[in-house]
């Protein structure tokens, strides 16, 4: 028993490359991005090297038949999107995501859900629906599909639920096919303005991973005022996403499925007084584009451009980047903010991060750094499990060997004065001429007739216990004369 013990901590606890193999299996990180087919990035350029995951967008459904297809502008890029990314990284796995939304962004609540909730709510349309996604993502060789939806309608949540729920079965139903990941992007607050909760446990059970729309909380064509439009921290709001990640946790989701969505691009609010330039400031609507949305390697040409203003990170509890200049306010996340949500989201035990969208990196500065600090993070993981796993097969293996010591020898150490006494009739005292009359057998035990007479009283009826095959049996009352 001890041995085997042994040997079971031995394996384990000297075995670091093992327990880092396990680790790594235990939880694949993911590092995901959107590509948009009428992008400015060819697909050809992607550094595919720095993502496990790339999400090609988007395709649509039609409103009346219900099927799903990629739009005919966007065929070229969709056909062979996974040959060509993977010839940089053949690892990195490639799913076609699915829009059904309309909006100032892609995350905007104020939208037409019409054809979602219609779809959604009937059973027929559903299976029309996840029939066609799956043909289709399989026709373009993708390894998965990425569901996103918006709707003002807080009663399509339950129904999304159950739309999961039968794809993941329809996906695991296909016959002698790998199994397609399925993921879904869901707002930073697990219930709707409305006060109808996501259906969590659905989700969970049935996606592959969520990644949180963890950005657009404040647009310039929404609100009147400059606000940050993904702050990790706000001590002064609920609006933020720390508090979204906790409310997802609380509520039973696990965070090995939750992936935290990073922006690659920033809102510029026009200022009503440019001496009034401080978070919530008055703000006459969107600066510089039509909608005020910019691009990170827009906002950074912009700053080069422009060259006069100030480039400063606001404050380190909210994580972002603020730039102000003139009457213009622009609220963006850069290369530190970057490093910070990673580190955050590895604190919290998150599944990875998923960028929108990858053209508006500024030569990949953005994507380098997410790739780089989850490296470092790894890393430091990785040596504190050096460190600790060597010292802690020093100590375990002592205990064990202490443990064996106590085993082995506790089975020699009498535990009562009846097994001494038990021991020391098994001692070999034995009358010779009774061993000898025995032959073969000489290692049984034999005691003078005196001795039991007296340990049994004269076998004294009191002492009796019964009968058996071969005479009565009698109780021993002491042992002393043995």
């Amino acid at each position: 028993m001890a041995s085997k013990l042994i040997f079971i901590f031995l394996f384990i606890f000297l075995s670091p490359q093992l327990q880092l193999q396990f680790l790594s299996e235990a939880q694949n990180w993911v590092q995901a991005g959107y590509w948009i087919s009428n992008g400015e990035l060819p697909k050809k350029d992607i550094n595919s090297a720095l993502f496990t995951h790339l999400l090609c967008g988007f395709a649509d459904v039609n409103s009346s038949t219900y099927q799903l297809f990629v739009p005919s502008a966007s065929e070229p890029y969709f056909s062979n999107f996974t040959t060509v990314v993977k010839r940089k990284n053949p690892s990195v796995k490639t799913l076609m995501s699915v829009l059904i939304a309309a909006g100032n962004s892609i995350s905007d609540e104020n939208v037409n859900g019409s054809v979602l909730s219609s779809m959604v709510s009937d059973s027929t349309k559903r299976k029309t629906f996840i029939d066609s996604s799956i043909k289709t993502a399989r026709r373009y060789d993708f390894d998965g599909i990425d569901f996103m939806w918006r709707s003002s309608n807080s009663g399509d949540l339950a129904q999304i639920g159950v739309l999961l729920k039968e794809w993941r079965i329809a996906i695991n139903s296909e016959p002698g096919e790998s199994k397609l990941i399925l993921t879904v992007g869901v707002r930073y607050l697990p219930t709707s303005e409305m006060g109808i909760s996501y259906p969590i446990d659905l989700i969970h059970r049935n996606v592959d991973w969520a990644h949180i729309l963890s950005y657009d909380y404040h647009l310039p064509t929404r609100d009147n005022f400059t606000g940050l439009h993904a702050a990790l921290y706000n001590p002064s709001s609920q609006v933020n996403t720390d508090f979204g990640i906790r409310e997802w946790l609380n509520r039973g989701f696990p965070p090995t499925k939750l992936v935290l969505g990073l922006p690659y691009h920033g809102w510029a609010w026009r200022l009503v007084s440019p001496q009034d330039n401080a978070i919530g400031a008055p703000s006459s609507g969107p600066a510089v584009t039509r909608d005020g949305s910019m691009g990170y390697k827009a906002i950074k040409s912009h700053i080069r451009d422009y060259g006069f203003g100030v480039a400063s990170e606001y404050n380190a509890t909210y994580v972002v980047n603020l730039f102000t200049y003139t009457t213009v306010w622009i609220n963006f996340d850069g290369v530190e903010t970057v490093k910070a949500k990673i580190a955050y989201a590895k604190e919290k035990g998150l599944a990875g991060y998923c960028a929108f969208q990858l053209s508006n990196d500024d030569n990949w500065a953005l994507s380098r750094a997410a790739a780089q600090e989850g490296d470092n993070q790894e890393n430091k993981h990785q040596l504190l499990l050096k460190i600790i796993l060597p010292v802690s097969a020093v100590l375990v293996i002592l205990v064990a060997v202490a443990v064996f010591v106590l085993y082995y020898f506790g089975l020699r150490k009498p535990k009562s004065e009846e097994e001494m006494v038990l021991r020391s009739i098994a001692s070999p005292r034995i009358e010779t001429s009774a061993a000898e009359n025995f032959g073969s057998d000489a290692h049984l035990l034999v005691f003078k007739f005196a001795y039991i007479k007296a340990a049994t009283n004269n076998f004294d009826s009191e002492t009796k216990l019964g009968e058996g095959g071969y005479g009565p049996v009698y109780k021993v009352l002491s042992l002393n004369y043995f």
